[in-house]
């Protein structure tokens, strides 16, 4: 089964605060993994996070350049938190 991945980018090249608005959520198709990537702080991610939490993906991760994908919260047996997924940057779906 190809699960698709839909890339949620937080990063931002001039300092930002935390009362600005997040970034416009991209679209996110039912049963899709969102993968939130970027340089930005902590604080960007958990509202992020957050604001993730309704959507219909089947699983929320973040981008680690040294790891790959790291699961964070999964609403499906096919992933679960804090599983390392071997994804690069622009790779549209994976197997399962």
């Amino acid at each position: 089964m190809q699960v698709p991945i839909v890339y949620y980018s937080l990063g931002s090249e001039a300092p930002i605060v935390p009362n600005e608005p997040l970034p416009a959520l991209p679209d996110i198709p039912r049963g899709s993994i969102v993968v939130m990537e970027g340089r930005a702080p902590i604080w960007q991610y958990g509202r992020a996070f957050h604001y993730l939490h309704g959507s219909p993906a089947i699983a929320i991760g973040t981008y680690d350049p040294r790891l790959g994908v790291v699961i964070i919260t999964a609403h499906t047996p096919l992933f679960h938190e804090g599983e390392v997924l071997d994804i690069q940057l622009g790779q549209d779906s994976i197997e399962r």
